[in-house]
């Protein structure tokens, strides 16, 4: 990718606006959407690294003074190491060029949730992102450590915050820059948002007390198996099992054995007491219950 001559001198500049914000700030690979900093097996041991080998997260800075040393050097695109910089960041993204044509936008599948919530689209820093989509900058509230999700709340729909990082505005790659929308200025990220984003508490563990329903024995036998499953999951693979669980039990749903909420209500439980968020759970549970419906055969055929 061909650089213009104050390439250099504009990344430095948005790299160190950033700073000025409080946003800790790392160098991402020219051009590119890749972290430039050296990984853990070729670390050198000095430096920043002297006392171990440090992160991008943990390296990420708001030091002018290195920040000018490191952008002096080549024309980096900024990154953003969310976590540290007190911001939750939406990542509204654009359907694959391999999408349906009437695949929705993550502008469109969030601001749907939102309506679905009874609260409005944030009012808050908006940056166009090189794909067409957009990221909207809100702050973390204080002592909360939030992770990243990706496509938990709603289609082409991810957050990044701890452990997570964005490309800054003045970024440019080869489908396009990083542009700021309008000029306002940074909101609060909103409790309800919040409230989706954080993990559920701890759950004792025990048997799951599954809700008293009328329907098959085969059915509430087939529920009570499969939840017992999914609070048992590895960590790694909590979700697919979520999943992997709630599709097998949606053909009793299918079948009219079991109404369907009570099946939601019971998996949501688990997935939660699990550790998942109740948004992952909320999607996940959908998910699989839609396509078990839509696949399940007669009774006769199962």
């Amino acid at each position: 990718m061909t650089q213009h001559p104050d390439a250099k001198r504009a990344l430095l500049d948005a790299a160190l606006s950033a700073a000025e914000r409080g946003w800790h700030v790392f160098p991402l690979r020219p051009g590119t959407k890749r972290p430039a900093l050296h990984g853990e097996a070729s670390c050198p041991g000095t430096g920043p690294c002297a006392a171990g080998h440090r992160k991008w997260e943990q390296r990420a800075t708001t030091d002018g003074d290195r920040i000018r040393a490191t952008w002096e050097r080549a024309p980096f695109n900024v990154g953003i190491a969310t976590g540290p910089s007190g911001l939750v960041v939406v990542d509204l993204d654009m359907p694959k060029p391999n999408s349906n044509a009437d695949t929705p936008c993550g502008v469109t599948t969030f601001r749907a949730l939102c309506e679905r919530t009874g609260h409005a689209v944030p009012d808050t820093y908006r940056v166009r992102t090189a794909s067409g989509g957009q990221h909207l900058y809100l702050t973390a509230p204080v002592g909360a450590r939030l992770a990243n999700t990706a496509g938990s709340l709603a289609p082409l729909v991810d957050t990044r915050a701890w452990g997570g990082y964005i490309v800054a505005p003045g970024s440019v790659t080869p489908t396009g820059p990083y542009e700021p929308v309008g000029d306002a200025p940074v909101a609060a990220a909103p409790a309800w948002l919040v409230r989706l984003l954080q993990p559920a508490p701890s759950r004792p563990a025990g048997p799951l007390r599954l809700p008293a329903v009328s329907g098959s024995r085969a059915a509430r036998a087939a529920l009570a198996a499969e939840c017992a499953v999914v609070t048992g999951s590895p960590d790694k693979q909590r979700n697919i099992t979520l999943n992997r669980c709630a599709f097998k039990v949606g053909r009793f749903v299918a079948w009219g054995d079991i109404p369907r909420n009570v099946v939601e209500e019971a998996f949501q439980a688990a997935g939660e007491a699990r550790g998942l968020t109740a948004a992952e759970c909320r999607a996940t549970i959908q998910s699989a219950l839609n396509s078990s419906l839509r696949k399940a055969r007669t009774r006769d055929a199962a």
